[in-house]
């Protein structure tokens, strides 16, 4: 049995609510892009990857039921504006940015050439959406290989098993399966390499708590839940060989954006000599931005922090600030930035990328 949180089929789409995990395993069906915003928006399903695939195959979705677009510009301005509607659900992760520009240039470049059809031009765009499920579930495996790989190649002792330490969520419910961060614990055990996993509560939205911990518990891999509280007495105790989380947004600089709290576990880290890694595709990577100073940082709603389940757990009356993700410095990133394509250290991610891409 494998854990999805993505089920596509020639034009249906359905997400697992997040949001009822751990309790409730359901399924909702996603008709079209306001119903695919609306999903990001509530994170009813959420991880930069999945933000992006979702987005798209809502778009694959919307264009495969309306039937009738008259001309090739009319299909494409629906489908650029469509796009653009998408980047506004979370801003901060930039995969459905990265998404929505690729996918508009090849729009502009179909309207360009007058053989292009109103089907040629649906047809296309259906499949590049249709094509991030495959492609992303190929880059999660080989950044989980990549980031094994330099876990175990980097340790003190070669021969010993790792113990890892992750926040947030960054496996099968944040991608279209496998996952980045949780990608590189799973290829460990996987080989049969791993010791253990702490993973935090990851507050005030609790991702840890209810995604990470129920992956990790039906992926059947050896792991204890800790509280954001308790990292750097983890680290002191528990003997933690890496710590590996996951990026929204990855800036020239080498500057990582995650879910909020990241920072000061990369501080803590840093203090214990502990390597910390960044596990990202090449699609969180945001080469325009120059440092993590430029980085826009969402903030929540208050109530994800006042309350639980709709119960009150704050005293009414409070100020509430809600960050949702922090700039982990480059200079933190001791371990390196796992990506698709190897692994890098911060200063030369850039370079190395581009040149690839080249």
């Amino acid at each position: 049995m494998v854990l999805e949180a993505i089920r596509y089929c020639s034009g249906t789409l359905s997400i697992l609510n997040q949001l009822l995990l751990p309790d409730v395993c359901e399924f909702e069906e996603i008709k079209n892009v306001q119903d695919g915003w609306n999903a990001i928006k509530a994170m009813k399903v959420r991880g930069a990857p999945a933000i992006a695939i979702v987005g798209c195959l809502s778009l694959a979705v919307d264009l495969h039921n309306r039937k009738k677009f008259d001309t090739p510009q009319i299909l494409g301005d629906f489908i650029m504006d469509k796009l653009e509607y998408l980047k506004t659900s979370r801003p901060t992760a930039v995969n459905m940015a990265e998404a929505a520009g690729r996918l508009t240039m090849i729009v502009k470049e179909l309207l360009n050439n007058p053989n292009t059809c109103v089907n040629l031009l649906r047809n296309r765009i259906i499949k590049e959406a249709e094509d991030m499920l495959k492609q992303d579930v190929s880059d999660n495996r080989n950044i989980g290989k990549y980031g094994a790989d330099h876990i175990c190649q980097n340790s003190p002792d070669p021969t010993s098993k790792a113990c890892v330490l992750t926040h947030c969520n960054t496996g099968s419910l944040a991608t279209a399966g496998y996952g980045t961060a949780l990608g590189v614990i799973r290829a460990l055990h996987e080989s049969a390499k791993l010791r253990h996993v702490y993973c935090t509560e990851t507050r005030p939205y609790n991702q840890g708590a209810r995604l990470t911990a129920y992956e990790l518990v039906f992926e059947k891999i050896p792991s204890t839940l800790i509280t954001d509280s308790m990292v750097s007495f983890a680290m002191k105790q528990k003997q933690i060989t890496a710590v590996v989380v996951g990026a929204d947004r990855v800036v020239a600089n080498g500057d990582t954006a995650n879910k909020i709290g990241t920072y000061q576990l990369a501080i803590a880290a840093k203090y214990h000599n502990i390597p910390f890694y960044v596990a990202a595709p090449s699609t969180s990577c945001d080469f325009s931005l120059a440092k993590g100073e430029d980085i826009i940082i969402e903030e929540r709603p208050h109530s994800e922090l006042t309350s639980i389940k709709g119960h009150q757990i704050a005293a009414p009356g409070i100020g509430i600030w809600n960050p949702a993700f922090d700039v982990t410095p480059a200079s933190l990133i001791t371990g390196g930035i796992i990506t698709e394509k190897g692994v890098f250290q911060p200063s030369e991610l850039k370079r190395k990328l581009l040149t690839d891409m080249l």
